[in-house]
């Protein structure tokens, strides 16, 4: 995604309640899944301002994984992103003790980025299309005892302390759900947690889960 493609300035903000919009983007080399939650530190001026703005008017913004340049600016760098992203709000701030601002946020629903561009202080600002599928309120999916395995396997990874500490609601029998967090979870390349989250079947997403754990067992074996 070239970030220096022009969008159209009329277009209203966007939000987990509105099918298009403008939204700040914030590239990452992360993958957030819907009902995920994130643990951040916000240094860059840019990022601050972003915040502050979501927080007053209690809106979000998008996290999308880069597809090109670092996470933090440099002068005469680009940053591309990938077209599929998620919404976020924040959910809990607090300053660290290093002085940076903590911020955990919680990822609403998944948008496509139909073009974007850098602002003077070069935060990404995306107009983004809501997804159909892969949002938060969507009607569960039952898990069936062909997935016993995956639900066992969630519950030992959300027991980490750290991820404990995230303080995540998650239903374990909601192949939805399922499928989101393993996709977090499973230490996996962003590129193919990538590829999990632009997936827009549940049953298809767990499935692919299914054939990379068992790729990753024959590796070790």
């Amino acid at each position: 995604m070239n970030a220096d493609i022009a969008v159209p300035t009329q277009e209203t903000p966007f939000t987990e309640h509105t099918q298009r919009g403008m939204l700040p983007l914030f590239p990452l080399k992360s993958v957030l899944f819907p009902k995920g939650r994130l643990p951040l530190q916000i240094f860059e001026q840019r990022y601050l301002n972003m915040v502050r703005a979501a927080m007053r008017t209690d809106t979000g913004f998008g996290i999308c994984l880069l597809r090109e340049g670092d996470e933090v600016a440099r002068p005469g760098m680009h940053q591309q992103v990938h077209r599929v992203g998620t919404y976020v709000q924040v959910v809990d701030w607090d300053q660290l003790p290093n002085g940076l601002l903590g911020l955990t946020v919680e990822a609403r629903c998944k948008f496509e980025v139909l073009d974007c561009h850098a602002e003077k202080d070069q935060l990404l600002v995306g107009h983004v299309a809501r997804c159909a599928t892969d949002f938060m309120g969507e009607a569960p999916i039952a898990v069936t005892p062909e997935h016993d395995v995956l639900v066992s396997l969630l519950e030992q990874l959300t027991s980490h302390p750290v991820i404990s500490r995230l303080d995540m609601q998650i239903n374990y029998q909601d192949l939805r759900e399922l499928g989101w967090r393993l996709c977090e979870l499973i230490p996996l390349p962003a590129e193919i947690k990538q590829s999990l989250l632009e997936l827009h079947d549940p049953l298809e997403r767990v499935r692919e889960i299914e054939i990379v754990l068992n790729r990753m067992m024959d590796e070790n074996a």
